[in-house]
């Protein structure tokens, strides 16, 4: 057996992460937070950003834990402006098929995993690109749940609008100033089609549909699973949104959850397309 010198570390829990930024320097100090983690977890990170490579590269060597990496070739740097065409929108699926490859390139190299910190706001300035991006996260989100992958995605707030950053952020777990008031993710449980969290309220009304959509969900048996555990409020207006999007989709969407309301709800507006489970 290894001894415990000779045992890898391990890596730390998957995750994926939004951060809604306004000041630039906000998402570089929080960029190395997440990539030093991934370092001392025996990761391989990447860091993505707008700029010169070399300019990226100095803001990771200030921190003298990704120092370090860059220096034994565990960081990689890469620059947005030289990877997409100005206006450009992402392919989902492709952009997914990137990711994957470069985990696999990673765990080839004897790494743990991978891990990316990447400010995508130059690639979502535009409803079409909004539209492509969200749509990504959620795709990869199912990728991230399931492989050694983590990463953190900065937007900045202040250029996009809060509005925006929120239709980005509610396709992750997690969120920090991203104004997302609940979360439809991938990392599910008992092959869920997707897991719910936070709030869908007044203020879901419009973001809760779009996300839906966009999210692509998956049907078994005639029917889309969602792992709603971690929700913590549904409204009315949430529910018929859910049964509108079973007719448009010829499905029955089973929403497993915790809370007792959305029972009664469902069976006092005769939702036929939405049937409710008890969450274990």
């Amino acid at each position: 057996m290894p001894t415990e010198r000779e045992r890898p570390p391990s890596s730390p829990a998957r995750d994926h992460v939004c951060r809604g930024y306004r000041r630039r320097g906000e998402f570089v100090s929080r960029a190395q937070e997440f990539l030093a983690e991934g370092l001392a977890a025996g990761e391989r990170v990447l860091y993505v950003a707008p700029g010169d490579e070399a300019v990226l590269t100095g803001q990771l060597r200030a921190d003298e834990r990704c120092d370090e990496g860059l220096e034994r070739g565990a960081v990689q740097v890469a620059s947005v402006d030289a990877t997409y065409t100005t206006g450009a929108v992402v392919d989902p699926a492709g952009q997914v098929e990137l990711y994957a490859a470069a985990t696999s390139e990673a765990l080839a190299a004897g790494f743990t995993g991978l891990r990316v910190a990447a400010d995508a706001t130059s690639l979502v300035r535009t409803p079409a690109q909004v539209d492509a991006f969200a749509r990504y996260e959620h795709l990869v989100d199912h990728y991230m749940a399931a492989h050694p992958m983590s990463a953190m995605c900065g937007y900045d707030v202040a250029e996009l609008g809060g509005d925006v950053v929120a239709q980005l952020a509610c396709m992750h777990p997690t969120a920090h100033d991203g104004g997302a008031p609940f979360h439809l993710h991938g990392h599910a449980r008992d092959g869920s089609a997707a897991a719910l969290g936070g709030e869908l309220d007044l203020d879901s009304r419009e973001l809760w549909p779009q996300a839906l959509e966009r999210a692509g969900l998956r049907a078994e048996g005639g029917e889309v699973v969602l792992d709603a555990a971690g929700l913590d409020f549904a409204d009315h207006r949430s529910l018929v949104a859910l049964a509108g999007y079973a007719e448009r989709h010829a499905t029955t969407v089973v929403l497993r959850t915790r809370l007792a309301t959305p029972a009664r709800l469902v069976e006092l507006l005769d939702l036929t397309g939405v049937r409710v489970e008890r969450a274990a």
